[in-house]
């Protein structure tokens, strides 16, 4: 197991991004914002499957899948949400959203936190046990005020 650990941990993990709405990292004070993991194409993401090297591993064909086993978000202005189960999502229906009672840039942040399997020789898909935390980038949102006017015509 101790082979099996350590090569889950040398899996090229996805570098997880945020996607952020209303679309063009810029929102409004007050609105709610969502929020949303996104994957590159680099990188394995949850439910990809990564083979180890088998000259690593004894001879043995061992086939790695990561897992999302928790997301945690970082808003920017001193708070966040996590850890947490849900990837988050996009208008209407996303469950991961956060006003902004200022406005300003904030530096956004998400960290997923890996979970994963392995199948041995084409065997069933055990789970292993240990985690590997990936941090994403920095992505600034930029959060600004409107002002109404009425205007007579």
């Amino acid at each position: 197991m101790a082979q099996i650990i350590s090569a889950f941990r040398r899996t090229p993990f996805a570098n997880p991004t945020v996607h952020i709405q209303p679309e063009g990292n810029t929102t409004l004070v007050t609105l709610p914002t969502y929020f949303q993991a996104a994957w590159p194409a680099q990188g394995f993401q949850p439910g990809e499957v990564d083979t180890a090297d088998p000259a690593q591993m004894l001879g043995h064909t061992v086939r790695i899948r990561p897992l999302a086993a928790s997301y945690t978000y970082t808003f920017g202005d001193g708070t966040g949400l996590g850890p947490t189960s849900s990837p988050g999502g996009t208008y209407p229906d996303g469950d991961v959203t956060h006003t902004y009672d200022r406005a300003g840039t904030y530096p956004t942040q998400i960290a997923v936190t890996y979970g994963g399997e392995f199948s041995l020789d084409g065997g069933p898909w055990i789970r292993i046990p240990a985690t590997a935390t990936v941090t994403g980038p920095t992505q600034p949102l930029q959060v600004k005020t409107a002002h109404n006017r009425l205007y007579n015509n």
